[in-house]
């Protein structure tokens, strides 16, 4: 068994625990912990197709046990709507509301309005370098576009985006929870124009899957472009090898210099 799903298991399990290996400083990776409470959603869920995720992070998570609690909201033809509580120490710290379809018997209706991203081959991007108790980075192999690399060398960028590849460091497949993680593990873009900050925290965030992609790896871009009052957006699209959109993505974070 790969180890993230030996911890997505640990975490749904009688006695549930978020483990340290997919952390930022010390903190559960939100990918991670979304990852885990889609897993738990689906265990209760009658349908599985063009999930929509959406998160609530209340307050910070830490490695340990945790009460992880799901309820049906809904079922109809189309959709199972399932909540999702995770409660720490005595406190809810993210709630979580899955929107899971029906698959289709065909999709009938296939149009893209923007190009799939285009990026160098994978051995000419950047490798982003492990950095100590950052663990979720010494787990995810994240290539980043020469264009967007210079905020790690002391040059950034004008615009606020982050491109490159993904995959996993072991070789794991990806699948639903692994789309979903993928989606929250790229720096935040505002490190390409501003260089790296003290933390982005996030608050909302919200995770569409389209398809399940074709290989190991993914091709991701994020983007923020408004930095106001204390808060930024990142907009994400992620697509696979053969140029097939699997997942879009927003998220609304803090900006703490």
């Amino acid at each position: 068994m790969y180890e993230f799903d030996q911890d997505l298991q640990s975490a749904i399990c009688d006695f549930s625990c978020l483990t340290s290996n997919w952390s930022i400083n010390g903190i559960p990776n939100g990918g991670y912990i979304m990852a885990t409470m889609t897993r738990a959603m689906l265990q209760i869920s009658t349908k599985s197709a063009t999930p929509v995720l959406s998160t609530s992070f209340i307050s910070r998570c830490m490695p340990g046990p945790i009460d992880l609690q799901t309820e049906i909201v809904s079922q109809s033809r189309g959709f199972d709507r399932i909540a999702a509580r995770l409660i720490q120490d005595g406190s809810e710290r993210v709630r979580m509301m899955g929107t899971f379809a029906t698959a289709p018997a065909e999709c009938r209706m296939t149009r893209y309005e923007k190009k799939p991203l285009n990026l160098p081959d994978f051995d000419k991007c950047i490798a982003l370098p492990p950095i100590p108790k950052y663990t979720l980075f010494d787990r995810m192999d994240i290539r980043l576009d020469p264009v967007c690399a210079g905020w790690m060398k002391g040059e950034p960028s004008e615009r606020s985006e982050l491109k490159g590849w993904i995959r996993f460091k072991d070789g794991r497949p990806i699948d639903m929870e692994a789309v979903v993680l993928m989606a929250d593990s790229f720096p935040p873009p505002v490190f390409a124009s501003q260089g790296p900050v003290a933390w982005v925290p996030t608050l909302e965030m919200m995770i569409n899957i389209r398809n399940l992609p074709q290989g190991i790896c993914l091709k991701a871009i994020f983007r923020t472009r408004f930095v106001t009052c204390g808060l930024l957006e990142s907009d994400g699209e992620l697509w696979d090898e053969t140029g097939q959109l699997v997942a879009i993505s927003r998220q609304i974070a803090q900006f703490r210099q």
